[in-house]
């Protein structure tokens, strides 16, 4: 039996927390014992755990530089005493590789790194680069994110590409029930977004392609699902647009890849990632999506195949590809369907699991 630890800042609804969550419990029980380490809080995903008999710790954190952390994830290890330990996101990445930190069997420490951080401070990047040797292993969710860690300094041997995966959390809704659900009218043509209002995810580029579509289409609706701290600057620049009627803040909602049905179009206009979920559940939802030329949105979405690409910034060049989606339905359903077989075959969660555990086998067999 593979003791396994999993450590992260919090289990909040999101991407990391459900790709860690969606490996931890796919893991075979017969052969892995595993006790995930939340150092914030809980949240969305600590329910699901919980519920696969799957222990979770609180390690308390009360503040963003609270010193009694480390010795408190010190003290919870060595009493789990793992075989390995995971880590996932830059607060938990940063605090298993303190030195002292891991008990004195010093596992092997795997960092998992979920995007091409250019948010990233000097600081933070310094600390990253000092910290790279004490890895055993780095795993990155695309090519572009493993790309950004080399330039680090992490080294070929220490990085391991794992791609995201994909398995719905609740059962689709229709169209028409996903509309009822959003208040969506049935007759408009819904353009749709999900994930968080940060400006890395360049909504306001949505937004303006979208004012300059609606001015000649008046069927044409943007819904945004989610919340963050670009909320009210993009409420306002709809308003000052002129199109905020058109425009649809449906807030944070639960499961919102089930929603994604709503949508006749699904648009991510990033300009940085890593391997988007809300992408993927768009593309697995069999709607027709477009996304920035981005590195990491290219290894999902391949241009005319299974969805279209368009130049990062260029809201004009979106609105062409929104307007081509609209207007060309059979090239709309053979996107949408490309885009369902490639996640299926490529990002399931049988793939997620055995990628890492011939890792893990590779990391205990040294």
């Amino acid at each position: 039996m593979i003791r396994l630890a999993f450590v992260i800042p919090a289990l909040d609804q999101s991407g990391a927390e459900r790709q860690l969550t969606l490996l931890a419990t796919a893991l075979p029980k017969e052969h892995y014992q595993v006790h995930v380490f939340a150092l914030n809080h809980g949240g969305y995903f600590e329910q699901a755990l919980r519920d696969a008999e799957i222990p979770c710790t609180i390690i308390g954190k009360c503040c963003r530089f609270d010193p009694r952390v480390p010795w408190r994830l010190r003290r919870a290890l060595k009493a789990f005493s793992p075989h390995l330990i995971q880590s996932f996101l830059f607060a938990a990445n940063t605090c298993v590789r303190l030195p002292g930190v891991a008990p004195s069997t010093r596992p092997p420490l795997i960092i998992s790194e979920r995007c091409v951080d250019s948010w990233k401070s000097r600081w933070q990047l310094t600390l990253d680069r000092l910290l790279a040797p004490r890895a055993a292993a780095v795993t990155a969710n695309s090519e572009s994110v493993s790309r950004f860690y080399r330039s680090l300094g992490v080294s070929d041997q220490q990085l391991h590409v794992i791609p995201n995966a994909i398995t719905p959390d609740t059962q689709p809704l229709s169209r028409d029930a996903a509309r009822n659900r959003l208040q969506l009218p049935d007759h408009e043509f819904v353009i749709g977004f999900v994930g968080r209002f940060a400006p890395q995810k360049r909504l306001s580029d949505l937004i303006w392609a979208f004012h300059m579509l609606q001015l000649t289409h008046p069927d044409l609706r943007l819904a945004l699902i989610g919340d963050g701290p670009q909320r009210t600057a993009l409420q306002e620049f709809a308003d000052h647009l002129g199109c905020a009627e058109r425009v649809t803040f449906c807030g944070h909602q639960s499961a919102a890849a089930a929603l994604c049905p709503a949508f006749d179009c699904f648009v991510l206009p990033s300009d940085f990632e890593g391997m988007s979920n809300s992408l993927m559940e768009a593309m697995l939802s069999g709607i027709p999506c477009i996304a920035s030329d981005i590195p990491a949105n290219q290894e999902l979405v391949q241009h005319e195949y299974t969805g279209l690409t368009y130049p990062v910034g260029e809201s004009l060049l979106l609105a062409r590809a929104i307007q081509r989606v609209r207007e060309n339905q059979s090239l709309a359903a053979e996107l949408a369907a490309n885009a369902r077989s490639f996640v299926t075959t490529h990002c399931s969660s049988e793939q997620l699991v055995r990628n890492h555990q011939q890792l893990y086998t590779t990391l205990l067999n040294r």
